[in-house]
């Protein structure tokens, strides 16, 4: 399936493993603990509440693995400053592959930067696994929103300034710093009101408690397409498949606006190399599957995959990159 354009820089830093996943060159026999690993069901943390799109994704890679290898999963749900806490369990558990948690852009790559005292180092305190999806984020208002279009939106917001408040997925979020990001891009000023996950800024959107929300197309494809929802933009540089009636927020008049936000799979630091192999073959064999593909593909995601060198590389580059945009934005979190 193609993938959703990437920043130049992200496609240079994700040199994705089809090829290696479709000829098998990821199953290479391991030796070592891996041999008898696992022996007892694994911990999957998501760091935000049931219903997201990182629980969407969690449930659905980590079933099609489980059925594949024989292996028990158990989803912790562990939502709280962003996706920090679940992640902070994870690299503080045993380095033993038993807890593993699914992490993405907003904790792995702008938090260090955001927040100035984080309880963890990813670059020091996880261990990367493998990538498993990416995805643009959509910004959205409710169905019987006055505003039709972005221009609608930032113009209300210029006349009055303050006048829109927007939900985000929690403080640090790519859903936070994208926002962010548009309102530097675009002059205006909006008022921001973070959840502790997706689910309940749908609710306060639908609800009209909050007039917009950005977050992953996972997230919100299934409020689109049902009709609760309305898409203003999408922030890849092309249209999203999906939603191809979306416009990008480029084509919106802000040239050179992408923002997308990836999925990875990252356990504690100082994991057995054999069981990090070992994890990895499994997920990488899991996202080779059609139904896998057609499932994520359906939510917006476009399915990654690669090796741990790969994954380590991109979360110490974004690191940088999205750090960048922090500072830019102003944005902190204490």
């Amino acid at each position: 399936m193609p993938f959703f354009p990437l920043p130049s820089g992200a496609r240079r830093r994700l040199v994705l493993a089809a090829a290696a996943v479709c000829c098998g060159t990821l199953l290479t026999p391991l030796t070592g603990i891996a041999q008898t690993f696992p022996s007892k069901p694994i911990r999957l943390i998501v760091p935000f509440p049931p219903g997201g799109g990182t629980d969407i994704i969690a449930r659905e890679v980590a079933g099609k693995v489980a059925t594949q290898q024989g292996w028990t999963f158990v989803i912790d749900n562990k939502p709280g400053s962003g996706g920090n806490l679940g992640v902070d369990a994870a690299a503080k558990a045993a380095p033993d592959g038993y807890t593993l948690v699914l992490g993405q852009t907003s904790n792995l790559a702008i938090s260090p930067t955001l927040y100035s005292k984080l309880p963890y180092d990813p670059a020091k305190d996880l261990a990367a696994i493998g990538l498993l999806a990416s995805a643009p984020l959509v910004l959205v208002v409710a169905s019987d929103s006055p505003y039709k279009t972005l221009a609608d939106a930032i113009a209300a917001a210029k006349a009055k300034p303050d006048l829109l408040n927007y939900a985000s997925s929690g403080n640090g979020t790519v859903s936070h710093l994208a926002t962010e990001l548009l309102q530097k891009t675009a002059g205006v000023k909006f008022t921001h009101v973070p959840y502790k996950g997706a689910a309940q800024g749908v609710t306060d959107l639908i609800g009209g408690q909050v007039q917009m929300y950005m977050s992953s197309i996972p997230t919100l494809i299934g409020h689109i397409k049902g009709g609760r929802m309305r898409g203003l933009a999408v922030t890849s540089a092309k249209r999203a498949p999906d939603l191809p009636d979306v416009p990008t927020i480029a084509e919106a008049g802000y040239k050179g606006f992408e923002a997308v936000t990836w999925f990875g799979i990252v356990g504690p630091a100082g994991m057995p190399k054999d069981v990090i192999s070992k994890l990895n073959a499994a997920f990488n064999k899991a996202l080779a599957l059609p139904e896998v593909q057609k499932k994520l593909g359906d939510q917006g995601a476009d399915v990654l995959g690669g090796t741990p060198e790969q994954f380590t590389a991109l979360i110490r580059s974004d690191i940088d990159r999205w750090g960048g945009i922090v500072k830019d934005s102003g944005a902190k979190v204490d």
